[in-house]
């Protein structure tokens, strides 16, 4: 080791993850540079002050480490046998008191602006500014990979200690951190790793409340202060000891309905922060550096469960993984295997610097209190709580302001106050009924925002496309492959069907099973069914049998179309009729009316059936109404719209309910729906083929098909009209597409009919839309 090397010390896991959040946003700001300030009332000896200061970096050799990650396996902390500690004398006492105030502040945005460099230590400074003869400022700058919360009052009430004695009275030995570090590699990894592995069973995806973006922040975070008040903070204390748990777990818990109701889902997990000092080490409590450490914390919550039984449950659980909270964050992430779990961060601060009274009243006259700081209650979380506790408790949200605005998260503090108030009053009521909203937001969400009611034609879609069919027949109206029919050609096959299909007898309230492959016989054969009144109920013959036969069985369908080539899984169904066995060329090619129908075709007549997946893993059929999709068209025709004359390329198999915009919206506005092969929606390379030689405006498909085409080189034209839906769309990939193309992302279960959300996406976070 070189001589003027003292020791080279391992990192914690915390330390790992904030070198690595410091080198990866290496030319942003620093969440965690933490300035604190002390004001110095009396007589002060400046340098006894900075012998003081100095002393206190012999005292802790941790404090003098610089980090270092080139040329070595891991990274670790090199600690220097001496270093000069960083101080500044400023002297503002002369100056008047408006000019004093301008420039007091500007020495702070100086100090708050000098970042620190993990590999050039000691990552701290003193500055001491003399605003009057017995009146001063200390402050005190830190990186907080040297020291926790906890280590700030034991910092400072040392720091005053030896400026108080000169160096004439030694302080007790000190505990090295090098201890804590050593403890830390001998505990049981495997048993940590394994309980972490159990907690997490299950776990799929992350639980984010924040637009995911590059992750490096362009400005520093924000603070939002909430007091609780002395009622509520009482009320909540009170609660606490009366269900016997902590009052961080009573934060916890609240934390996390909040979450919850704001992400949709009942399983959720966000970030806590643990002291991790451990007993086992004699004089941890009086140590300083950085022992806390950042796990996830998982909380499953039962609506019809009351809040009573989740704290008892939630501290239970974490009684339970005390042993091992000393597992890194990338670690237990790692045991997960699925990157980030969260994006939102908890910190129940048991000591608060400003109530720790640290530093006293001395008998030499100076007088120091704490008068703030920043820094030390904020994160590179998007969105993080710091609940500190006393008569009147503070919240404060730390939040980056390039994701969150003051407003929201004003509006987000009020509704956690709420969960709060909920807790320490009404604790046996079940979870699901406690109200996050105020009367305003209810109204705006359950009326203002539901709004939009309008009048829509009462037409049913085979008349709508009737009624293009008469303004353009001569118009292209489908292409699949080398085939293509106009207007008139499309509307006489699938009329002359229809007419088929009503001498069979079928009408109104019946099913009729559509079993073809993809092509223009599909789509003729979709039309005539809805012609003639009856619901078609489309089989994907990918699918397998026994899912085929449950469908017929379970709808009942009074025929099946189908074509003797291509039924190879179609079980046997006593009602088949083989279109390429029967002729219709007979039948009359004009448009049905209700007189030849058998019976009426109305509003609430089902149109089709859908069979989903269904919660319980067995397919459910959803019949939709003539009415839901007429009004989904329309809606569809103004946004995100097609216009006639433009093409849109359509991917999805029948059996998924979103092919109806594709079939269906194009006919409904004098547009050219191109059906795609399966083989070829299915291949990226095919399909980047086919958009590049068909160039159409619009194209409907999943999350995982655009990404398909992404890998296979395809680029988004400017003229193309991007529809994603069926699956969460990733930010990343939303950016890739908005790029060139217009880009809508859709949303909507099949039992509202298809969509029932659009949005336009622009630069902003991804949303699922309005209806």
């Amino acid at each position: 080791m070189h001589h003027d090397i003292e020791d080279m010390l391992p990192l914690s896991p915390l330390q790992q993850g904030l070198l690595f959040q410091h080198l990866y946003d290496e030319g942003a700001p620093d969440a965690y540079l933490v300035q604190t300030l002390f004001e110095l009332d009396g007589p002060l000896d400046a340098e006894a002050l900075h012998a003081a200061a100095q002393n206190l970096l012999r005292r802790h050799p941790n404090l003098r480490a610089s980090f270092m990650q080139s040329g070595f396996n891991e990274p670790v902390q090199i600690i220097p046998r001496e270093i000069a500690v960083p101080w500044r004398l400023l002297d503002l006492s002369r100056h008047e008191p408006a000019a004093r105030e301008t420039a007091h502040a500007q020495v702070l945005h100086d100090d708050r602006a000098q970042a620190f460099q993990a590999a050039h230590g000691p990552l701290l400074r003193f500055t001491l500014v003399r605003l009057g003869e017995r009146q001063h400022q200390l402050i005190f700058t830190n990186h907080h990979l040297l020291l926790d919360g906890w280590s700030m009052p034991i910092f400072l009430d040392e720091l005053f200690a030896l400026y108080r004695s000169r160096g004439a009275t030694p302080l007790p030995r000190v505990t090295p951190y090098r201890n804590y570090l050593a403890w830390l590699r001998q505990q049981d990894q495997a048993a940590a790793q394994s309980a972490w592995r159990k907690y997490l069973d299950g776990v799929s995806e992350a639980t984010r409340l924040a637009p995911t973006t590059s992750g490096k922040m362009s400005m520093l975070p924000q603070v939002f202060n909430v007091r609780l008040g002395a009622s509520l903070s009482e009320a909540l204390q009170q609660r606490a000891r009366v269900a016997g748990v902590t009052l961080n777990t009573l934060f916890q818990a609240a934390w996390a309905l909040w979450l919850s109701r704001h992400t949709g889902r009942n399983d959720v997990i966000f970030g806590i922060t643990v002291s991790g000092r451990p007993p086992e080490i004699a004089g941890v409590e009086q140590m300083v550096g950085l022992f806390i450490n950042t796990v996830p914390l998982r909380v499953t919550l039962d609506p019809a469960q009351s809040m009573q039984a989740l704290l008892l449950r939630l501290q239970a659980e974490q009684v339970a993984l005390l042993d091992h909270q000393h597992l890194g964050l990338a670690q237990i992430q790692q045991l997960a295997g699925i990157g980030e779990l969260f994006d939102t961060h908890f910190i129940f601060e048991n000591l608060p610097l400003e109530q720790a009274g640290v530093l006293g009243a001395p008998d030499d006259g100076l007088h120091c209190r704490y008068s703030g700081g920043q820094g030390g209650d904020v994160t590179h979380y998007p969105l993080g709580l710091m609940a500190l506790p006393g008569a009147d408790m503070e919240l404060r949200f730390g939040y980056r302001p390039d994701l969150f605005d003051q407003d929201t998260v004003a509006r987000l503090a009020q509704r956690l106050v709420r969960v709060l108030d909920a807790i320490a009053y009404a604790p046996q009521q079940a979870i699901g009924v406690i109200d996050l909203l105020d009367k305003a937001e209810r109204e705006q969400v359950v009326v203002n925002w539901n709004a939009t009611t309008r009048a829509l034609p009462a037409s049913s879609f085979p008349l709508l496309f009737e009624q293009q069919v008469s303004r353009a027949p001569d118009a292209i109206a489908a292409v699949f492959e080398q085939e293509r029919l106009t207007y008139a050609e499309l509307n006489a096959r699938a009329n002359r069907l229809a007419h088929a299909l009503v001498a069979q007898g079928i009408g109104p309230e019946q099913a009729v099973a559509v079993a073809l492959p993809r092509s223009l016989d599909m789509l003729v054969a979709l039309l005539a069914v809805l012609k003639s009144g009856a619901a078609y109920l489309p089989l994907d013959l990918d699918y397998p049998a026994e899912r085929l036969a449950y469908m017929l069985d379970d709808a009942q369908p009074a025929l099946v179309l189908a074509r003797s080539d291509a039924a190879v899984a179609l079980p046997a169904h006593q009602a088949i009729w083989w279109l390429d066995q029967h002729s219709v060329a007979e039948q009359a090619a004009s448009d049905l009316d209700d007189r030849e129908r058998t019976r009426p075709l109305h509003a609430d007549h089902p149109a089709y059936v859908i069979y989903t997946s269904g919660s319980t893993g067995r397919p459910k059929g959803v019949a939709v109404r003539h009415a839901g999709l007429s009004n989904f068209l329309h809606s569809m025709r103004e946004q995100p719209g097609i216009a006639a004359g433009e093409t849109l390329l359509a991917c999805t198999p029948i059996s998924f309910d979103i092919a109806a915009l594709e079939l269906y919206l194009p006919l409904l506005q004098g547009a050219c729906v191109q059906i795609v092969p399966r083989a070829v929606s299915t291949d990226g390379l095919r399909l980047r083929a086919l958009l590049d030689a068909v160039a159409p405006q619009a194209m409907q498909a999943t999350p995982a098909t655009w990404q398909m085409l992404r890998e296979a080189g395809w680029q988004p034209a400017a003229s193309l009209r991007v529809l994603c839906g069926g699956e969460a769309l990733p930010p990343e990939l939303a950016s890739f597409l908005r790029q060139g193309a217009a880009l809508w992302n859709l949303y909507g279960p099949t039992e509202t009919t298809v969509w029932s959300l659009a949005e336009h996406v622009g630069d902003g976070p991804v949303r699922i839309g309005r209806p």
